[in-house]
């Protein structure tokens, strides 16, 4: 009995005094609760829906667009020393007081290479294209980071100016598994420049396929990621070098539909160049429509191309080759387009309109074709 009444009053002494300790801790934790300015609060979980998060925190940041132009003449060639004075943008047909910069604005590139084993025939070839980079792409004050993708992302270079570096980052890309998370390479290379500099320019290198397989993100808010960050996106396809070394024998694709019967906007020229663009997958024709239903989420869009829809929805474009030794040319002619560029940025002067803003850019001189992103979505806080 005498153990019992000893070991009951420990018992009690310890519960009284975890009970203080408790409250002494409590009263502490109040008061420092209180001690925290109104915007030291932790923030409070969203309860929007996410795609609805994302257009929320696009028509907050969208304060200056930047707008990546391309100038060809009847030919194609790229025209510069246009001057600044003879462009002319129209955000929804109104007029808007732009800056266009002619000055080498230094290069922050991710380079995202597919490595899925559909494509090892041609790892080979792109393993070649690391002393490239610098000299065609980049420039001397440029950086550049490499990353691969099937059914995983991988950084197989963080964003550096040494050629030995991105050259052996390349070398070592091999071929995987069946995958291709091409969109979830996309967003994690916009969300690798998103921590660069604002006074660099942002562009992505896709080298690969076309279609995406496996991906986690959704195109619709990598698209507008793209755009909040001034990301402009080009892509090397390789889709047919891939299937000219694995499917030989196979009859070439014709269109059934003459070119003739593509209906061209009101004023066009029926050339046989302006005829020819219209018949192809990338022209703004079809594009614009498709843009605006994925902005929108329209359920029954089906986008078998997500590059395309990276490439036209940022002002930047495709490169794709034919012949097995023709991969050089094609990062040759991407480097030549954008040291060609024409930079156009504006704050736009009504953010309160909603839905598609359309953008179109002239030049008030004769014969030359304008190439730029077709716009931009805003909607309201709790659009769908």
């Amino acid at each position: 009995m005498k153990f019992l009444r000893r070991w009951s009053s420990t018992l009690s002494s310890a519960l009284s005094c975890a009970l203080m300790l408790g409250l002494f801790a409590l009263a502490s934790l109040c008061s420092a609760q209180d001690a925290k300015p109104p915007d030291a609060q932790p923030p409070q979980a969203s309860q929007e829906d996410p795609a609805v998060a994302e257009t929320a925190l696009f028509i907050a940041k969208v304060r200056n667009v930047l707008v990546p132009v391309t100038v060809l003449d009847r030919s194609g060639a790229l025209v510069d020393g246009i001057e600044s004075g003879r462009f002319h943008l129209y955000d929804n047909g109104h007029p808007q007081k732009i800056a266009v910069d002619v000055s080498v604005q230094p290069i922050s590139l991710v380079i995202a290479i597919q490595q899925s084993d559909r494509v090892e025939a041609v790892l080979n070839q792109i393993h070649k294209i690391g002393p490239m980079i610098e000299p065609m792409l980049t420039g001397e004050n440029g950086e550049a980071a490499v990353i691969s993708y099937d059914s995983r992302i991988q950084k197989k270079q963080d964003f550096t100016s040494d050629t030995d570096l991105l050259t052996k980052a390349i070398a070592n890309i091999h071929a995987g598994n069946s995958q291709a998370r091409m969109i979830d390479a996309v967003e994690e290379g916009v969300q690798m420049l998103k921590a660069r500099p604002a006074n660099r320019r942002r562009i992505i290198l896709l080298i690969g396929e076309t279609r995406d397989v496996g991906s986690e993100a959704r195109l619709r808010e990598t698209l507008i990621s793209e755009q909040l960050n001034n990301v402009t996106l080009y892509t090397v396809d390789i889709s047919r070098i891939v299937t000219a070394l694995t499917d030989k024998g196979q009859p070439p694709h014709t269109n059934p539909i003459d070119p003739s019967a593509y209906n061209l906007p009101g004023g066009s020229v029926n050339t046989p160049t302006s005829i020819a663009q219209a018949s192809q997958i990338g022209n703004r024709v079809e594009f614009v429509p498709m843009l605006k239903d994925i902005y929108l989420g329209a359920k029954r869009i089906f986008v078998e191309n997500p590059a395309q829809v990276f490439t036209e929805g940022t002002g930047g474009a495709q490169f794709t080759f034919k012949k097995e030794r023709g991969l050089e040319d094609a990062i040759a002619s991407l480097g030549r387009e954008i040291h060609s560029e024409y930079l156009i940025s504006y704050p736009p002067d009504d953010l309160t309109e909603d839905g598609f803003h359309q953008i179109r850019v002239d030049v008030d001189l004769p014969d030359l074709v304008v190439r730029t992103r077709p716009g931009y979505y805003l909607a309201s806080v709790g659009a769908k």
